[in-house]
């Protein structure tokens, strides 16, 4: 399967891609404002690009539960200038994290590929177009909600089959607004408006998705129902829950994995892909 992100085809066919996750934020719940500086935001894009990463995903506003919104010109003041850097020094495609069309169009003008929207073009319809009209890749994920309200007691009837309806539904959506299927790729949305346990069967029943014919794009890298499994740990001891639940999603199919630890969860993939092709 190719997924078309502008000018780049990625084969999603074989083991699962690396999307590095990049947070240029005061408050990422799991690097705090690190990265917030322009010039070692780059570095470590640099860095994770050297490390194997397949993807660079670059986010300036905080979707961590809870968080609130951030005005569309300071989002951009804070991932253009490092998505524009990145792109002229990498040559794997950047990946914009934003639900707003005018950060997006700023993101793409500074050389993203892909949109990752949080939202799947619901919170600002206006993204569709733009997709359509730029070929860029999208990512549409599923979230309960919004990010400062989305964990506030969220329930379902059947997580597994609400979420697959709703990807039909904007798939649907996207397609009708002129949007090539092979731009698309669907992430669940793993800790967007789901408890430990809508998230565990997420990942347990993640086949049901292909149906569509699209690439699944899983994040539970530092996820909080990792701690809550184990003793409430902290984001950064997650590390080992972490790479445990990027080999089940790939187990079962899903084709690129957003994660902060990218050499590690690279090395736990080329292990895990040796150890099922081995004769």
């Amino acid at each position: 399967m190719i997924w078309q992100c502008g000018k780049y085809k990625l084969d999603v066919s074989h083991k699962p891609l690396v999307m590095g996750i990049l947070n240029v934020t005061p408050d990422s719940f799991s690097d705090g404002g690190r990265y917030l500086d322009p010039k070692i935001a780059v570095e470590q894009g640099l860095r994770m690009a050297e490390e194997g990463a397949d993807i660079i995903d670059v986010g300036g506003e905080s979707t961590r539960p809870g968080a609130g919104a951030v005005r569309a010109r300071d989002e951009a003041a804070r991932v253009v200038p490092v998505i524009r850097a990145l792109a002229a020094r990498v040559r794997i495609p950047i990946s914009v994290d934003t639900y707003k069309t005018e950060v997006a169009r700023a993101a793409l003008d500074a050389g993203a590929s892909i949109v990752n929207d949080i939202s799947a073009f619901r919170f600002d319809p206006t993204m569709a177009r733009l997709i359509a009209s730029s070929g860029a890749g999208a990512v549409l994920m599923h979230i309960k909600g919004r990010p400062r309200t989305m964990q506030r007691q969220p329930a379902y009837r059947d997580v597994v089959a609400e979420i697959d309806a709703y990807f039909a539904k904007r798939v649907d959506a996207a397609v009708g607004a002129g949007i090539a299927p092979a731009q698309l790729a669907l992430d669940p949305g793993i800790g967007f408006g789901k408890t430990p346990r809508h998230n565990l069967s997420i990942l347990k029943h993640l086949g049901r998705f292909l149906g569509h014919g699209r690439p699944l794009v899983v994040g539970a890298s530092r996820k909080s129902f990792i701690g809550s499994l184990n003793g409430g740990i902290g984001p950064r001891e997650r590390l080992p829950g972490s790479l445990a639940a990027a080999l089940a999603a790939a187990a079962a199919g899903a084709a690129v994995l957003r994660v902060h630890d990218v050499p590690q969860t690279r090395q736990a993939i080329n292990t895990f892909f040796a150890v099922t092709e081995a004769s």
